[in-house]
Order: C-alpha cells, then sequence, then structure tokens
C-alpha cells in the first residue's frame, strides 16, 4: 500500500503540473529566467513637468488641471524643485510701480478704483511730469529696486502723441539709470510699441486678469481678445510680455486653470507673470467680496512655476495681506519678483526696508537689473542650471 499511495501522489503532481498555465512557470536556462516581459507604466503630466528641461506651450487645460489638482504640500515642493533648475531660488526682483496718470478711465472693470463709472473718492489728475518720474525712480533705485514700472488710468493710447512722447522720454530716463522699465497703459498697436522699444521699453504688462470663461463677467468694455491682441503687438515689437490674472473676482478654481492655460498656451511665454488678489475697493462692483483664499495664491503660483519653468512669477497687488511665513511659502514654490515701494498705484504695498528686512532674514536677495535675461544667456534650452550654478555663472557676467 505505502507503494501504491506512493504512485498516487507522483500521478496527482504530474496532473497539477500539466494542467498549469505556461506563464505561471519560471523556466530557468542557466542564469536567465524567461519570464513575462515587464511593461514600464507611462509617466505622468505631473512627473512630465517636474522633469521638463524646456518649456512647453501646448498644453491642455486637462493637463494644467491634472497638475493643479495634485495636493498641495506635493505640488509646492515639485514647483519649488522645477524652480531651482531654471532660476536662482535666493534672487527676488524688486519692481516699483508709480502711477504717472490716475483716475478718469472709460473701462468698467469691475475690481478698479480708477473707473470713472464709480464713486470711489478717487479723483482724476492729468499726467505727471517727466521729471518727477525720474526722481521716484531714483529713489526706487537707491532703496533697492531694479525695476521701475509705470502705469496710466485710460482704455488706449489713441490720440495720445503728446502722452507718448513724454512717457518715452520717461523710458530713456529710467533706462539710462541702469533699471529694467516696464509699463502699463492700456491697449496699443504694434507701432506704439515699436516706438516704446526704441525708447528703451524692457517690458509691456497687459494682464488678461482671469479666465476667457470668466472674464465677461468682470470687464465688459474691452474683450478678451482685444487684451490677446495688444499682447501679440508688444511680443511682435520685440519687448518682453508681463501678463497675469487676479484672484478673488468670483471665479473657480477652474478659472485659475483657464488663466493659466491663456498664458501658457501663447506663442512664447510672457516673461513675467503677475499673481494679484483682490483688494476690494468700496464702491466698485466687487467691493464686498470676501478674501481670496492663501491656498489659492500658492496653488496658481505653483502651478504657474511647474508650467512656464522659465517666467518670472510676481507677487503683485494684495501682497500686503499676506504673512512674511505664506511670502516665503511663495517664494518656495516659484515666486521670484514683488512689487515694493511707497504704493501701488492706488493700493497699499510693502515697503523697501519691510522687504530689505525680511530678505536678511531668510537669506535672499534683490536681483540685478537684467539679471534674469543674463541668466537665458546661460540656460540652454536642453541644460537648465541649478541654482548654485546660475550664481556661480552669474559672477562673472557684467550686468547692465
Amino acid at each position: 500500500m505505502p507503494g501504491h499511495r506512493s504512485l498516487l501522489l507522483r500521478t496527482s503532481w504530474r496532473a497539477v503540473l500539466q494542467d498549469a498555465k505556461p506563464q505561471s512557470i519560471v523556466r530557468k536556462y542557466g542564469t536567465v529566467a524567461e519570464s513575462p516581459a515587464i511593461t514600464t507604466p507611462q509617466s505622468s503630466v505631473f512627473e512630465d513637468a517636474l522633469a521638463a528641461s524646456s518649456p512647453r506651450n501646448n498644453w491642455t487645460k486637462d493637463e494644467i488641471k491634472q497638475i493643479y489638482d495634485t495636493p498641495l504640500m506635493k505640488l509646492a515642493f515639485a514647483a519649488g524643485t522645477v524652480h531651482r533648475k531654471f532660476h536662482n531660488p535666493g534672487a527676488i526682483q524688486m519692481c516699483t510701480l508709480m502711477n504717472i496718470k490716475t483716475g478718469g478711465c472709460s473701462e468698467d472693470c469691475s475690481y478698479c478704483a480708477q473707473s470713472s463709472r464709480y464713486n470711489t473718492g478717487l479723483k482724476a489728475s492729468k499726467m505727471v511730469t517727466v521729471d518727477s518720474v525720474l526722481a521716484a525712480a531714483r529713489i526706487a533705485k537707491d532703496n533697492g529696486s531694479t525695476r521701475f514700472c509705470m502705469g496710466a488710468a485710460w482704455r488706449d493710447m489713441r490720440g495720445r502723441k503728446t502722452n507718448l512722447k513724454n512717457i518715452k522720454e520717461m523710458v530713456n530716463g529710467v533706462k539710462s539709470m541702469g533699471m529694467e522699465v516696464c509699463v502699463t497703459l492700456g491697449m496699443i498697436d504694434l507701432e506704439q510699441a515699436k516706438e516704446l522699444k526704441e525708447a528703451g521699453l524692457t517690458a509691456y504688462n497687459h494682464n488678461v486678469d482671469t479666465s476667457r470663461e470668466h472674464y465677461p463677467s468682470v470687464i465688459t468694455t474691452r474683450s478678451y481678445d482685444e487684451r490677446l491682441q495688444t499682447i501679440q503687438n508688444v511680443r511682435e515689437a520685440g519687448l518682453n510680455v508681463c501678463t497675469g490674472g487676479i484672484l478673488g473676482l468670483g471665479e473657480k478654481p477652474k478659472d485659475h486653470i483657464g488663466l493659466i492655460h491663456t498664458v501658457a498656451t501663447l506663442p512664447s511665454h510672457p516673461e513675467s507673470f503677475p499673481v494679484n488678489t483682490l483688494v476690494p475697493i468700496k464702491g466698485t462692483p466687487l467691493g464686498n467680496n470676501a478674501p481670496s483664499p492663501f491656498d489659492a495664491t500658492l496653488r496658481t503660483i505653483a502651478t504657474a512655476r511647474m508650467v512656464m519653468p522659465r517666467t518670472i512669477i510676481r507677487l503683485a497687488a494684495g501682497r500686503t495681506t499676506l504673512t512674511e511665513e505664506q511670502q516665503i511659502l511663495c517664494f518656495m514654490a516659484g515666486a521670484n519678483a514683488v512689487f515694493t515701494g511707497e504704493k501701488m498705484l492706488t493700493t497699499a504695498c510693502n515697503g523697501w526696508d519691510e522687504d530689505r528686512e525680511m530678505f536678511e532674514k531668510w537669506g535672499l536677495r534683490p536681483m540685478a537689473s537684467f539679471e534674469v535675461e543674463a541668466l537665458r544667456e546661460l540656460v540652454s534650452s536642453s541644460a537648465p542650471l541649478d541654482g548654485q550654478a546660475a550664481e556661480e555663472s552669474l559672477k562673472s557676467q557684467p550686468v547692465a
């Protein structure tokens, strides 16, 4: 019987082996195992953006949404990693914005104190003198600002030949101080943009404000496409484009995604992307809006950094509502510019002394004029420098 039981066991195991599927058996030939091929999973949009060595302009809204919806801690850390590949993480561009023509604007931007349609208590004024602008620019430079911006409250530059002549003189004077120069003058045509370029203008600001879908609920007197046309004129003239948006206009997260999608799919990414948060002004339609939450600001900055790795991301209006620690989080997630000085158009602005103290505490420094342009010459599209390498390379670069 023992022999019979042994025969039955051998027969049973032989049947099991015969019935087994071929892929469950690994046959070895020397040191090589025959096994099914391993399929490598496709990388995610997030991982591709993290590993990118150059910008791309063919983003879809769904791809940007995948990045935007990433858990915030993971998103902010990844954005900081991308930031260090394309920028010096310790350098912050300090910009000062001067209002050279206040109030009386015919537009109906629902957030703006300078619209003639709303009773905000702001008095309209004529354009300031060239000398007063140059004096203000000198003060800004002495306090560490290396970019001087000028804004005028009007719809466009049509019929403003004398104003344009004076503005060109302002631009030329500020540029001669060794500072970068930016203006925001409403809509301009290609010829006007070329004139400003010839005068020495560095960049032109023209925000798209929000997503295309949400835009009509904020502004009706200027179309989204008109804004994009001005941006195209600025780019064709050879000027840097500065365009961004405002958070807190009653929009949804999908509109933050739409805003980023608009600028990230331009023929070239903007040189700078201002992130504003609404400063509610009594008398305007949005004067009673609730504050935009900080996590929306941080998420927007981090997503923009992942999607537009070489762009300067600027903390703009509303920075006074952020704590020092919140600002540092923004810098760690990719923001690398601020507006600083006495005032920002008609709203409060963080002062130079306040920013200087913050920079010293956290190991930051103001960018030199045209520093990012110097970095772009050093960073090829296929081999971005890390922050330390960029810092070392810049030591041997002349500053304009």
